[in-house]
């Protein structure tokens, strides 16, 4: 049993190992998004294409109306941050107790 609590763990790590880096990246769309950037510069697509699937939806939900400011980035990382504090933590325990 202890090979599948391991596994358990090994997953539930790089679950949130890779949550981190989808927080980072899209905290680094938010913050590029304040200045005016070349749409053609390769880390400018890069960004976009990762985070535009996910903000999309939620910009499209949003009733933002004529506000001007976009809140998907900070409810995405609400979710992420749920992710990491609810589903890892309870997958580690769950696997502890196997």
């Amino acid at each position: 049993m202890f090979v599948l609590s391991n596994l358990m763990i090994a997953l539930a790590k790089i679950i949130d190992v890779v949550l981190t880096i989808y927080m980072w990246i899209i905290i680094f769309r938010a913050l590029i998004s304040w200045v005016n950037p070349d749409p053609y510069n390769q880390i400018v697509i890069f960004l976009y294409r990762v985070t535009e699937p996910v903000l999309g939806p939620i910009r499209r939900k949003l009733p933002m109306g004529n506000v001007g400011i976009d809140f998907s980035p900070v409810i995405v990382l609400l979710i992420i941050l749920f992710l990491k504090y609810f589903l890892i933590e309870t997958m580690i325990q769950l696997a502890q107790r196997i």
